[in-house]
């Protein structure tokens, strides 16, 4: 074994190395040396873990682990049964023949095969002739025969009831084998199931730790490597593969080898649980570890194998988890990449168109001052207002996106009169409007409303500006506002070409821009900013085509409470 081991340690350049350490005579290692304390001595940098070889210990006292004392219910319900079955024949005697009481002790045999298995039916196979020969037979109440044909009887007897007590027997283990195989299925179905509908790496990990516990009675832990390959982080109730030397070096050993190691195999058995590896196509993706409450319970192969298929299945869902996972994020990746080259190139021409004219107009009155007359001169400072005024509506519409994007909106509600709003939205915009057709048409018994005066302002001020960019000069802007089943209702509508059929919905996106009519300047954020505003105040925004020609904005905004009493004081 030495040899082995080193050799292991020059090929593989490794940095530890796990040894079984062979159970023997204490004086053997007092006279000649111990192999393990000699490798201990010459490793070097090399960490050495040493777990014992000894196959089985004592359980330890109060663990509840105590050899299996043999099992004679059985045999005795075999007895009672062919009692039983004396009985009733000894009521028959007299008015039935000798077959019918032989068809009773049959029956007894079937029941007891049926009911405990091989060996107590052979023993009711035995002893049922031996009663019917002793009760039935004569001479009566003895074993000798008077007739030797009975020996025939007898023999005859003998073997249908072992023939019979087999065949029933087999039919009890068929029975048995079906419904265990029943019981792992539905066991493993039953966690593929919640697997299906369980997202994230730990919780699918605590889902199987749950089932595998349930079904083999054992304490569990998935244990997952961490950047440089070592076992760290483990979920369960097995605890971590850390918190004991030897235990974690047969963790590692299975995860760096991709083999099933520890309790009840050829492979570092003196382990105290048994490691599984979580193998998944681009390899081991952690271990799995199970300490049965019995030593020798994977002793038998198909345990072992419902095992290696819980670990097959967790393996495959935490894969599917962790691929899943890079996927949302390199969409996410690709998402906020294309997002970004279109920002920057919507923002780029947004801004640079009103910083030229501004640069430009300031440029020619700084040098022709004196050449301009008072008309040009207005006429450039006008253009400069203009500009700035279209730069400070794009900046702060970049502001308010980012604003709703992350979170940090916040809706001040206040009782504010919709009229003030509506007024407050056209004073803004003045001399933008020019000699446009504005009609407004707001309900006398509007009620207070409780908005964000300001954000609720800027709505307005976005739908308008949506207005007058998209529609010919000349045409007429409506605003109609009134209260509906409990609901403020607002209307912005204007006489423009519309949207194309099925772009209702698409016009509230991010970096939508109309494609129909008017200059089509603007980075296209204007009617989503409308849309996270409204929804931050608790209603919906809409958009449809008008029956006659053009295109009207719908706003809910919900009146849940009551405004505010007003009282005037005369005094």
């Amino acid at each position: 074994m030495a040899d082995e081991v080193v050799a292991y340690a020059r090929d593989k350049n490794v940095s530890k190395i796990v040894v079984g350490k062979p159970a023997g005579p204490r004086w053997r290692e007092v006279l000649f040396g111990s192999v393990v304390n000699e490798l201990v001595r010459k490793s070097g940098d090399i960490d050495v873990h040493v777990i014992t070889g000894e196959r089985e210990t004592p359980p330890p006292a109060g663990s509840g682990a105590r050899p299996r004392a043999a099992d004679w219910s059985g045999h005795a319900g075999a007895a009672g049964v062919v009692a039983s079955c004396t009985g009733a024949a000894w009521l028959m005697f007299p008015y039935f023949a000798l077959s019918n009481l032989i068809m009773v002790y049959l029956l007894g045999v079937v029941l007891v095969a049926t009911r405990f298995g091989r060996g107590p039916s052979i023993l009711a196979s035995i002893l049922s002739v031996a009663a019917f020969d002793f009760f039935f037979v004569p001479p009566y109440l003895t074993f000798r025969v008077a007739d030797t044909q009975y020996v025939v009887t007898f023999a005859v007897m003998l073997v249908v009831a072992l023939v019979i007590s087999t065949l029933a027997a087999r039919v009890r283990r068929q029975a048995e084998s079906a419904r265990e195989r029943e019981r792992r299925t539905a066991a493993l179905y039953a966690m593929s199931r919640e697997f299906a509908s369980t997202r994230g790496v730990g919780d699918l990990l605590g889902v199987a730790v749950r089932h595998i516990g349930e079904v083999f009675a054992s304490q569990v832990g998935v244990f997952l490597p961490d950047a440089g390959g070592h076992l760290g982080l483990g979920v369960g109730s097995l605890g971590r593969p850390d918190d004991d030397t030897s235990e974690h070096g047969v963790g590692q050993w299975v995860y760096e080898h991709g083999q099933m190691a520890g309790l009840g195999t050829a492979t570092l058995p003196g382990a105290h649980a048994l490691y599984l590896p979580l193998a998944a196509s681009r390899g081991p993706l952690g271990v799995l570890g199970v300490r049965p409450g019995i030593r020798r319970a994977f002793a038998a192969p198909d345990q072992l194998h419902l095992l290696e298929a819980f670990a097959g299945q967790t393996a495959l869902a935490v894969e599917r988890a962790t691929l899943a996972e890079q996927a949302e994020q390199a969409q996410l990746r690709v998402e906020s990449e294309r997002l970004r080259s279109t920002l920057l190139s919507s923002v780029s021409h947004d801004l640079r168109t009103p910083l030229a004219t501004i640069t430009g107009a300031a440029s020619s009155l700084l040098d022709g001052a004196d050449q301009l007359d008072a008309p040009a001169r207005r006429e450039l400072l006008q253009a400069i207002h203009e500009e700035a005024d279209r730069l400070n509506r794009l900046v702060n519409n970049l502001l308010d996106m980012t604003r709703l994007e992350s979170g940090a909106l916040q809706v001040r509600k206040e009782w504010h009169p919709l009229e003030e709003i509506v007024g407050a939205a056209l004073a803004r915009l003045g001399g933008r409007l020019g000699d446009r057709p504005l009609t407004t048409r707001l309900a006398a018994d509007l009620p207070l409303v409780p908005l964000d005066g300001v954000l609720m302002e800027q709505v307005l001020i976005n739908l308008l500006d949506n207005a007058l960019k998209y529609t010919p000069p000349g045409s007429s802007i409506d605003i109609v506002a009134g209260v509906d089943d409990g609901q403020m209702r607002l209307e912005v509508a204007d006489r423009g070409p519309g949207l194309p059929p099925g772009d209702e919905s698409r016009v509230f996106d991010k970096f939508y821009r109309g494609r129909l009519a008017g200059t089509g300047r603007g980075v296209g954020l204007g009617l989503t900013i409308c849309r996270g505003i409204v929804e931050a105040h608790g209603g919906h925004i809409r958009a449809e085509n008008r029956p006659d020609g053009g295109l009207a904005f719908h706003i809910v905004l919900p009146l849940a409470d009551k405004p505010p009493e007003v009282r005037i004081d005369d005094g």
